[in-house]
């Protein structure tokens, strides 16, 4: 199984960015894992919030493979413990998934029609965090969860 991580946004904090790297290079022991960015929406000053979450769907939604299995990152989605998370990679890994996206929207979130096409939507909590933030955790989550289907000691260590 591929896991692909995609994201609106740019790259600002290159300490961040290595910690991503970092996680991503770990998931690569399970998994095969890659990032891929879409560029923000560039007429900010002069469009509504819903028309660039328009925009960046549209740009997404033009990459998404039929059979990929989307997850949207999303606060009215459903949140998982650490553990759940595990259950739903390995759950979706022993369903023979070949590609689970994970979708990160940009500064306003994601389109509407990005969250219709998703199969899940996740929340990773209420609060709210800066974008790459957000890719830290996510990556760091789901090397938590490969470490946790396979009984290593990560997890709690």
């Amino acid at each position: 199984m591929k896991i692909q991580f995609w994201a609106v946004g740019k790259i600002h904090d290159s300490e961040l960015k290595s910690a991503i790297e970092e996680f991503t290079t770990r998931i690569n022991k399970y998994f095969s894992a890659e990032w891929k960015l879409f560029p923000p929406f560039s007429n900010y000053a002069s469009a509504s919030e819903a028309i660039i979450r328009n925009k960046e769907a549209e740009s997404i939604l033009s990459a998404a493979k039929k059979d990929e299995l989307l997850i949207a990152l999303d606060v009215k989605g459903k949140q998982f413990t650490s553990e759940q998370l595990a259950q739903f990679l390995a759950a979706r890994s022993n369903e023979g998934r070949k590609n689970l996206v994970f979708i990160i929207g940009g500064a306003y979130g994601l389109g509407e029609h990005v969250i219709d096409r998703a199969d899940y939507k996740w929340s990773l909590s209420s609060l709210t965090f800066p974008h790459q933030l957000v890719r830290l955790i996510l990556a760091e989550q789901i090397y938590r969860a490969c470490t946790i289907i396979r009984n290593e000691k990560y997890h709690h260590s």
